[in-house]
């Protein structure tokens, strides 16, 4: 077997069935989310929603407590998202993709900067010794944390950040042992960059709502 085939499969040899299976469920169900996103469809949520909450076992375990909490984050905002998107005013969505303005440019930096620091707090709180991966990973859950808020307002920049993360996320959890969860994210920085021009594209058609 190749070198990289054995690099990404090498952590599953020891690892227990159960979190094989659980991993290639998150997996599915979390392509199944960006592709819906993409699409504008409410479908996004449930589906992430499995996803997260399986990731959140999963990584808990591993005590990888940023993305841990970024998934805990993640499940709160598909409920919230999901009512978001869902909300109606004569029979018309009340929540229509749009750019960020400044308040909530200024909102997401906040997010940003709340989310590290919490994450932060919460490795030392569960006396985690903090690796340059560590710091990565507050990193990049800050910048997910303001990607998803933005999503579930349907902001067009949630994309631009979730193409940023993605990228850096994918060799993170290669280096971590999990490739599935690494290729997923692959996937998604492809799916994303799609889901921008998709969004960008309805906005150009829809210029009253931009």
């Amino acid at each position: 077997m190749s070198p990289i085939f054995d690099f990404f499969l090498e952590p599953y040899y020891e690892r227990a069935t159960h979190l094989i299976v659980l991993e290639f469920i998150a997996f599915v169900f979390g392509i199944l989310s960006v592709i819906y996103a993409k699409k504008r469809n409410i479908l996004v949520y449930p589906t992430g929603l499995i996803a997260t909450t399986i990731t959140v076992y999963i990584l808990f375990g591993d005590e990888l407590m940023g993305d841990t909490m970024m998934n805990f984050y993640y499940s709160l905002m598909s409920i919230y998202g999901w009512w978001n998107w869902a909300r109606k005013k004569d029979d018309d969505l009340v929540v229509k993709v749009s750019r960020t303005d400044r308040k909530e440019k200024i909102i997401g930096f906040v997010l940003f900067v709340v989310t590290m620091i919490i994450t932060y707090g919460v490795y030392k709180a569960y006396g985690t010794e903090i690796d340059s991966s560590n710091y990565i990973d507050i990193f990049t859950s800050g910048v997910f944390f303001t990607a998803m808020w933005y999503m579930a307002n349907k902001k067009l920049e949630n994309w631009t950040l979730w193409i940023f993360a993605d990228i850096i996320t994918v060799p993170l959890y290669a280096y971590r042992g999990w490739g599935m969860l690494s290729l997923q994210y692959l996937i998604f920085t492809i799916l994303a960059i799609q889901g921008y021009y998709a969004w960008k594209k309805h906005l150009n058609n829809n210029p009253a709502i931009a």
